[in-house]
């Protein structure tokens, strides 16, 4: 646990500054487009913390709109209800856009495929409860950090594994689930498999590994709290252990090619951050204990 604590305080030392985290992609082509203007502000509703864009012109993936990358199986941040991807990241990801003068593009993915998206120029921004890690900064640019996530441990009922300080006592060997290349795989990984304290099991959605759970496939699942909260709710027998596993900040990914978009996205969001927008936006999906 020390260690998992460290290493989180270490990804987490960099930007945060609100306290609260696939299918097939549909991704559009299309060439990149070009907003101008060389100044615009950015602020509270107050008007006390106004931020201004100074950089002038920005490019996006397709014309006229913000192209988010995310995978749609992360309650509350992210979700398919009405045939629409809703949840956390895309309000916010729409107030951005509304704020950019943009129209907002929701492509859903394989997690493990959203950074690659926003590397290779066909998504703008990734928004999927996300965790600022080092490893994820040595390829994309995070923006300010919007939300607080938490990972815990989803196990049944009747588990005989009782608390996270039973996935490390010696002589441990658990199969554990995971949603492949997310931070909880990253943890479980470096801390049971490679530790020889337990079998890691990847699945492409964080419903699957819930799924494995409930078939006995694994012996417990390491995900964030607000998704684990929305599975208990949903599949009778399971619970998540009182004891937290890993606190982390949630960001969006962005590029390290289109500076000029970054500023603004990151701008707006702060913004947003400022005038109390992305604090409403979580409430709405995630009520205070």
């Amino acid at each position: 646990m020390k260690k998992f604590l460290a290493m989180t305080m270490a990804a987490a030392m960099s930007l945060s500054l609100v306290a609260c985290g696939g299918g097939g992609a549909s991704s559009s082509g299309g060439a990149s487009s070009s907003n101008g203007g060389s100044s615009s502000v950015i602020g509270g509703a107050d008007g006390s913390t106004s931020i201004q864009v100074t950089d002038g012109a920005f490019t996006t993936a397709v014309e006229g709109k913000l192209t988010m990358a995310t995978n749609a199986s992360f309650p509350p941040y992210e979700f398919i209800q009405g045939g629409e991807v809703a949840g956390i990241d895309a309000e916010i990801a729409a107030a951005i856009a509304e704020k950019l003068g943009l129209e907002l593009q929701i492509d859903d993915m394989e997690f493990d495929s959203t950074i690659e998206a926003v590397k290779s120029g066909k998504a703008d921004i990734a928004l999927a409860g996300m965790t600022i890690t080092p490893d994820r900064q040595a390829e994309v640019d995070f923006t300010t950090s919007y939300a607080t996530g938490v990972q815990v441990v989803i196990v049944k009922e009747d588990s005989a594994i009782t608390s996270v300080d039973d996935l490390f006592a010696e002589g441990a060997n658990h199969l554990v689930g995971v949603q492949r290349n997310t931070t909880g795989d990253i943890y479980a990984t470096d801390d049971i498999e490679k530790a020889g304290l337990g079998v890691i099991d990847r699945y492409g959605k964080a419903s699957d590994t819930v799924q494995a759970l409930v078939t006995g496939k694994v012996d417990c699942v390491v995900i964030d709290n607000e998704p684990a909260k929305a599975f208990v709710a949903e599949v009778d027998g399971l619970k998540i252990l009182d004891t937290e596993y890993v606190i982390e900040d949630y960001a969006a990914a962005m590029s390290k090619d289109n500076p000029e978009l970054y500023q603004a996205v990151n701008t707006a969001l702060e913004g947003l951050i400022a005038d109390g927008t992305v604090q409403d936006i979580i409430d709405k999906y995630i009520t205070a204990e």
